[in-house]
């Protein structure tokens, strides 16, 4: 009977070390704070916000922020005092941007784009108020230009932000335009809104913006946007290079293609929302 016992506690002793689950608290509440900026529909967050969200101590909140922030997972705007998630995550996320299946389905078409244009060509999807490179295919007569996986832009920025404004519905694109961060042009002071709309408006109608060296001298690019299975614009396809001005005539139909070749891939119905000329 005493053997018999021994044996019940020690089987109970194992199965309740395999259905014990150690919790940290601190790591626990970190956790969650990311979790509740990820979900966040603002883009930033109050410490009084996050802390009632995740119903914790204000003063345990700012602690574990501040270790957040000192390793770049969440960012502090200076003047708001308020958060964001931080560049950080990225560097994290760098594996997992290696292997996502959008690499899969991308890759042979930033490929025959890059061999096609003697360019660089990427794949950009959007996260909020960002684009991130996550495929490429960089062309090996463009040393000079590397854009890194992971690297993250603003959403208005350079070719692909106006790709992305163009196919907004009227109602964002308006509240966009009216913001004050728009960098289709780098420094706000190169921005002309009536020269700006009159791209957008080209590239509604021919499905692909460009960019003619205003960011970078020399460097040009084409930019279309993609879309998903919901309708929903899911990223660019951008094409960059040191090709002559007169070549965009050319290549931009071409990323025009492929972006709605990816789309197609992505399930999206594009006939919705251009016609390629």
């Amino acid at each position: 009977m005493g053997n018999k016992s021994r044996r019940f506690r020690k089987g109970n002793q194992i199965r309740g070390r395999q259905t014990y689950q150690p919790k940290v608290p601190a790591l626990d509440q970190a956790c969650k704070i990311l979790m509740c900026l990820g979900k966040s529909s603002k883009t930033r967050m109050t410490l009084t916000e996050i802390s009632k969200e995740i119903g914790i101590h204000k003063s345990k909140g700012y602690s574990i922020l501040s270790i957040l922030d000192q390793f770049g997972f969440v960012e502090k705007d200076p003047e708001t005092k308020a958060y964001s998630l931080g560049i950080g995550l990225v560097f994290l996320s760098r594996h997992v941007l290696d292997n996502l299946n959008y690499q899969t389905i991308i890759n042979p078409f930033l490929k025959s784009l890059t061999e096609e244009t003697n360019s660089t060509a990427c794949f950009g999807l959007m996260n909020r108020q960002y684009l991130y490179i996550i495929a490429k295919h960089e062309s090996r007569q463009n040393l000079g230009i590397n854009m890194r996986l992971g690297h993250r832009f603003h959403f208005t920025y350079g070719a692909h932000g106006k790709a992305i404004v163009a196919f907004m519905s009227d109602d964002k694109r308006e509240k966009v335009l009216e913001g004050e961060k728009l960098y289709f042009y780098g420094d706000k002071t190169n921005l002309k809104m009536k020269h700006l709309r009159e791209e957008l408006t080209s590239c509604k109608k021919l499905g692909f913006a460009v960019d003619h060296g205003e960011l970078t001298p020399g460097i040009n690019a084409v930019s279309a946007p993609v879309f998903g299975v919901d309708g929903r614009m899911v990223g660019c396809i951008i094409l960059v290079g040191t090709f002559p001005r007169s070549l965009i005539e050319k290549y931009g139909p071409i990323t025009a293609n492929i972006a709605k070749q990816v789309s197609y891939k992505f399930g999206a119905e594009v006939e919705h929302f251009y016609k390629l000329q």
